[in-house]
């Protein structure tokens, strides 16, 4: 019962968007360290857009009328994402040049997606914290 509480939920989100900022981390780092180097293209995380494309199909599952299934091979109209099953991914843009060599690593952006990914990752660690006070309130 508690499993599948919306506190869990939400700690499982939580988690999930530290791991995604911890990869997206790696992947900047990586950005800025090749900014010289030739022919190297830039890489970038995507994982927000999906989990809200996961988080509205579960409303629009719980709202619309579900279809009546008699058999095994009927379809569903509308199968929800699973949230748990979204995950970061790390996509390479090959079709922008900045530069003559064909390097398209803009140092300025990567600098300031490197302190926007910091400050996001603390306050999830404090959202984090925050949920287990209140855990630990519930309990005592």
């Amino acid at each position: 019962m508690f499993e599948k509480s919306e506190f869990m939920k939400m700690n499982y989100l939580l988690q999930r968007a530290m791991d995604t900022s911890l990869v997206r981390h790696k992947v900047i780092s990586d950005n800025i360290a090749n900014v010289d180097t030739p022919n190297f293209k830039k890489s970038s995380v995507t994982f927000e857009s999906q989990l809200k494309r996961a988080l509205d199909s579960e409303d629009i599952a719980r709202r619309e009328p579900q279809g009546y299934i008699t058999n095994d091979r009927h379809i569903p109209f509308n199968r929800p994402v699973d949230y748990r099953q979204v995950g970061p991914k790390i996509q390479v843009e090959y079709d922008t040049n900045y530069r003559n060599d064909k390097n398209n690593v803009d140092i300025e952006k990567e600098m300031t997606d490197a302190v926007v990914n910091t400050l996001r990752y603390r306050a999830l660690v404090d959202k984090m914290k925050m949920n287990y006070r209140m855990l630990n309130m519930a309990m005592s």
